[in-house]
């Protein structure tokens, strides 16, 4: 995996693929947004909700564990080992929206976490056991966490919507 020296590196990380990400919806038609192909796993929304799920949940566990309220991880109701449910939860709750809707709401999200980010320390965002939502048995430092919900899934969602654009001639 990837390794960031300090916070400016991890931000430019996903301020860069984040706008790669968000042009790759640019060509696909509202009409589209929920056509599914065989062998691509998601559909355009699903996508987006999907990364739109991941980041609010980054943000609120950040957010209840400053406000003292004990996190559940992934979320309350989920377990980490069956995470089905908790996508099509993401689907459900974000793919009433329209693509542009989507996207501007997965902008304010990218804005917040690079925020979120500029106000840490350097101890709380690459030493282990920082956070309570954080400490699992991997000991995964905060920036692991921010990577693997944002830079991580751009790139290879990006790669997922590609794929699709082909399937459907948008390409």
């Amino acid at each position: 995996m990837v390794q960031y020296k300090d916070k400016t590196e991890l931000i430019e990380a996903i301020k860069q693929n984040y706008l790669l990400y968000d042009k790759e919806f640019d060509d696909i038609s509202e009409n589209k947004k929920n056509l599914l192909k065989p062998g691509i796993d998601k559909n355009p929304s699903q996508n987006i909700s999907y990364q739109l799920g991941w980041t609010y949940l980054l943000l609120q566990w950040e957010s209840d564990e400053k406000k003292g309220i004990k996190v559940q991880t992934p979320a309350p109701g989920y377990k980490w080992n069956n995470l089905r449910g908790l996508y099509e939860s993401f689907y459900n709750k974000y793919g009433t929206y329209s693509l542009h809707q989507q996207r501007e709401m997965l902008k304010n999200q990218m804005n917040e976490i690079v925020e979120w980010i500029e106000s840490l320390s350097y101890e709380t965002l690459f030493v282990p056991e920082q956070r309570k939502w954080a400490t699992t048995p991997a000991k995964w430092p905060v920036w692991k966490w921010i990577h693997i919900n944002t830079v991580a899934p751009f790139k290879n969602f990006r790669a997922q919507l590609r794929k699709w654009k082909k399937e459907t001639g948008t390409e």
